[in-house]
């Protein structure tokens, strides 16, 4: 049997971890991996039990490299809709999944790898990685969750990735605010713990509804977010969480006092 390209593993914690298994291919988005991501993601959206994910590509050159450059060359007129839509299937899948998702990005993150970072919450990068979205280069436009782009680095800077096909570096990335954290390659993995800790520690539900709620945010004006919010806030007491977690709070409060 031919071996996963991508492998789901859980922890005691609730953390699941996805990992793109092609590291000789620089973990490209072949039609096997974006079937995989697919799989991934759908059964993870249904597990109750998870409180993150952490999405990565197995070695160290490359987190993605870009969809893979072969199945591109068989794409005609009848066939690149359906291929450029299962990419977004598979971006979208984790964007959408109700807990946060971080994305540990060491070394290329090139075109589809990029728009699969921007659909994560979180991205933490080591400084030997580099971003681009070099599509246009092969004659084909940046497409699908390179429209989240703009939300993250600004209009410029996002026209600046895709009209110029130009890859930046890890701190140029950090600069542009691309990625939230930043570490040498030997430490890159403490700083995903680190992102978890805190996460970790909050409220299983809260985080749900807190993504929800960000998700939401992005396609409405302010008024209705603002009512989304409340309405979101209201839902929280549907369990014991809050009053039992405020309470928690408090107690640690009247000790620093005694």
């Amino acid at each position: 049997m031919t071996e996963p390209v991508v492998t789901t593993t859980r922890d005691a914690r609730g953390v699941a971890t996805v990992t793109i298994d092609r590291p000789a291919k620089l973990n490209a988005m072949s039609r096997a991996v974006v079937r995989g991501l697919v799989e991934a993601a759908a059964a993870l959206r249904t597990d109750a039990s998870l409180r993150a994910v952490v999405l990565r590509g197995a070695g160290t050159r490359a987190f993605v490299g870009g969809a893979d450059i072969h199945d591109l060359a068989t794409l005609d007129a009848g066939t690149a809709e359906a291929f450029i839509t299962q990419v977004h299937r598979a971006c979208d899948g984790f964007r959408r999944l109700p807990v946060p998702v971080v994305a540990r990005i060491q070394g290329h993150a090139l075109g589809a790898g990029l728009e699969l970072a921007a659909a994560c919450d979180l991205r933490v990068a080591s400084t030997d990685s580099w971003f681009g979205m070099p599509e246009v280069r092969i004659g084909v436009p940046s497409v699908v969750e390179a429209a989240l782009l703009p939300h993250l680095i600004g209009w410029g800077r996002t026209r600046k990735l895709l009209l110029t096909g130009d890859p930046i570096d890890a701190a140029c990335a950090m600069q542009w605010g691309l990625i939230e954290e930043l570490a040498a390659p030997d430490a890159l993995d403490a700083a995903v713990e680190r992102l978890l800790e805190p996460i970790l520690a909050s409220g299983r539900e809260a985080l749900r509804l807190q993504k929800e709620l960000i998700l939401a945010w992005e396609n409405l004006p302010a008024r209705d977010a603002v009512q989304a919010g409340i309405r979101s806030f209201r839902a929280s007491f549907d369990s014991d969480e809050p009053r039992r977690m405020i309470g928690e709070a408090v107690a640690r409060l009247r000790n620093r006092r005694s």
